[in-house]
């Protein structure tokens, strides 16, 4: 049965690609629909009004006549469509006006007929449709239908092909979810019914990749059923290049000897102060870097001391990685040399490639790579530091500070404050990379790499596209169970599809379909610079939550109330206190302070106060993470109440109790350390904000549950 559907479909759209067309007609999209399952109502091709009176009398009830022709895309626009007609004087009339529309706003369009079509009851309107997106390939798309589509874009997407779970999910992750469930009165919708059609349309996208798009809009949703009223298809006009792919073995074996090396050539290395090639010398060797270390420039015969090369294929044994120092001109000549030697690993510092326009260039030197099996890391790229090899092979700022955060970006602008930032919150880095044009190596490698990396916690990267969205999300959804990945994508204003030729291509703009397929791999979006660099920094410091149950212990009401909108804001949930542990909270805190959640123990009140609740907070086993907010007075000092709160907690860290705490801390500039000393010792702090602490607790609580752990 499958083959003989396949059968249909294919010799459909060959016979269509063989007329030059890219836009099937509505009745070539039913017998795609046909072979597909995917529900359409009853329907006949009239070629004159008497059939169109025939075809209507067949139908128990009003008709929608639509224009059908191969040089007409959006059939409303021309006045193609009535809906509503019923007896045959009306049907004539309704034929032969939607005729006029069409030769007045097409004169040159070919009219095949009209189609005839039963209509619908009344029910709730979505779209299901698909498209072609140049980062992630095939994606199904859900959400609310009709001729609002586009006002409110209240719409969800997934990579194609989606199974029968994935897609009944898609109907609980649009705004207006809970109206497909019946809302004043109205009965709910058959959810399976639409599933069944997201599904198919996914299915029929992956047997067919020359299919662009697909709009099911409106599909009518009843309790009885879903039944698409319009099918669109539209096909590629070109063929997709594909991307050359490695298997996670092979990126492995060069990303080991590229973040592992033993040995680096630096061509393009100088004994002049100024240069980058002197730079990056001077980094690799003051970094303490222990492997070999050679330079190569054909001027020279002596560069800081190490014996120059002439060529790098003059170098003596085996070289892991190769550094470029040199002008764009000439990498290729220089790359070609790198190929004979059998590196395996170019890293390009040189600007003035794809970036500036000269795509050719920077072509070249991709074929290069690929004809010697040498990966390239870059161009335009600031380098990259590897810390627990102590390895500084960039121009920049050296950083040596080693722990458990990689961090990549595809800007040097963003990589510099990336590394100002770990400076400043002495966070420990694993490693800091470059990416730069990303003409090979990209986030999939090197995701691929640390997700594998023992010395890596947690991954952070910024990037302003993906070359390959699915190796991506196809890596991401191996590293998420073992470890946090946090993206920041930038462009998230970036225009959608300009030319899209269904309501479903005008509504994937790139940062719709990023948002829902980077959260389906269980990756943490963050939205700024700032919150990228502070879950990488506190997202290994906590420990994984061990259930929903959130209480805010504070000293201060007003940040009460601020911290449990931050909870909200960040999908937490706050504890329903039950009237136990309600009362132990009271013991501890003045008649004129309030338990409940947020637990609120009044300013005035002594450290053992805040020891007592904050003990009670970890001892309970039904809370799962506490926050605290504190304010300063004199009675419990910043100093003091870090002290006693990071005591307690590694107290009950020691016992076997671990549970995430953060906490918000408003005073005088004693807090700032304050914060450090708690952070320090396991607790994330911050001075004048209540909503930061709760972002960290929530993108890990994201994190958990993307891996499984809730």
């Amino acid at each position: 049965m499958a083959e003989d559907r396949v059968l249909r479909v294919r010799t459909l759209l060959d016979a269509v690609r063989a007329e030059g067309r890219t836009a099937l007609t509505a009745p070539e999209g039913k017998v795609i629909a046909d072979a597909y399952g995917i529900a359409v109502p009853g329907e006949e091709l009239a070629t004159d009004v008497d059939e169109a009176v025939a075809f209507a009398a067949r139908f128990d009830g009003p008709v929608v006549l639509k224009i059908v022709s191969p040089d007409i895309l959006h059939k409303t626009d021309a006045g193609g469509v009535i809906v509503g007609v019923q007896g045959a004087a009306d049907v004539r009339a309704a034929f032969c006006k939607i005729i006029e529309n069409a030769r007045a706003y097409a004169p040159e369009a070919r009219i095949e007929g009209v189609q005839v079509q039963e209509l619908l009851p009344k029910g709730q309107e979505v779209i299901v449709g698909a498209v072609t997106d140049p980062t992630f390939g095939k994606v199904v798309a859900f959400g609310l239908g009709g001729v609002l589509v586009e006002v409110l874009k209240d719409v969800t997407f997934r990579l194609a092909p989606v199974d029968a779970d994935e897609a009944a999910s898609m109907l609980d992750s649009i705004r207006a979810a809970e109206i497909l469930r019946g809302v004043r009165g109205a009965q709910p919708v058959d959810r399976w019914a639409i599933a069944e059609q997201i599904r198919r349309v996914s299915q029929l996208v992956t047997d067919f990749p020359e299919i662009a798009e697909v709009d099911l809009n409106p599909v009518i949703a009843t309790p009885e059923g879903a039944v698409a009223a319009d099918i669109r298809v539209i096909l590629s006009e070109g063929e997709v290049k594909q991307r050359r792919t490695y298997t996670r073995a092979e990126m492995l074996t060069s990303m080991r000897r590229l973040m592992q090396p033993r040995s680096v050539a630096v061509i393009g290395a100088s004994n002049e102060q100024g240069k980058i090639g002197n730079s990056v010398m001077r980094n690799l060797i003051d970094g303490g870097f222990s492997g070999e270390i050679h330079p190569v420039n054909p001027k020279a015969d002596d560069i800081l001391g190490r014996k120059a090369y002439k060529s790098v294929t003059d170098v003596p044994g085996e070289v892991d990685v190769a550094v470029f120092a040199i002008p764009a001109k000439f990498v290729a000549a220089a790359l070609e040399e790198v190929g004979r030697k059998g590196i395996p690993n170019a890293v390009l510092i040189p600007s003035g490639f794809a970036e500036t326009g000269e795509h050719e260039l920077q072509a070249e030197i991709v074929a290069i790579g690929e004809r010697y099996g040498v990966r390239l890391l870059g161009p335009n790229i600031y380098g990259y530091y590897s810390t627990w090899q102590d390895l500084c092979a960039t121009f920049c700022t050296p950083y040596d500070v080693k722990g458990g955060v990689a961090l990549t970006s595809q800007s040097g602008g963003i990589g510099m404050a990336i590394l100002g930032f770990a400076r400043a919150t002495k966070t420990g880095v694993s490693a800091i990379v470059g990416l730069g044009n990303k003409s090979d190596l990209d986030e999939d490698d090197l995701l691929t790499w640390f997700g594998e990396d023992p010395n890596t916690q947690c991954i952070a990267m910024h990037l302003e596209d993906l070359k390959d969205g699915r190796a991506f999300v196809e890596a991401a959804r191996v590293t998420v169970p073992k470890k946090p990945v946090v993206v920041l994508k930038a462009g998230r204003t970036a225009a959608g599809a300009k030319a899209a030729g269904s309501h479903t291509g005008a509504l994937a703009g790139d940062d719709a379909v990023y948002d829902d397929i980077l959260r389906q791999a269980g990756v943490i979006r963050a939205p700024g610079l700032n919150e990228m660099l502070e879950y990488a920094r506190a997202l290994p410091v906590l420990p994984a939550p061990k259930g929903d149950n959130v209480v805010i212990i504070t000293g201060a009401g007003g940040s009460g109330v601020l911290l449990s909108d931050a909870v909200t804001d960040n999908g937490l949930k706050l504890m329903e206190i039950p009237s136990d542990l309600d009362a132990a909270f009271r013991k501890f805190i003045p008649p004129f302070g309030a338990a409940g959640n947020p637990v609120d123990i009044t300013g005035g009140e002594p450290p053992s106060t805040y020891e007592a609740t904050i003990r009670l907070g970890l001892e309970d086993p039904r809370i799962h993470s506490l926050i605290l907010g504190y304010w300063h007075t004199i009675v419990t000092p910043p100093m003091v109440f870090a002290e006693l709160t990071a005591r307690v907690v590694a107290e009950f860290r020691e016992r076997g109790i671990e549970k995430p705490v953060v906490a918000s801390l408003a005073g005088d500039v004693e807090v700032e350390e304050a914060c450090a000393y708690l952070f320090e010792r396991g607790v994330v702090a911050y001075p004048y904000t209540t909503e930061k602490p709760v972002a960290v607790l929530g993108a890990k609580y994201r994190w958990a549950r993307a891996a499984g752990l809730l």
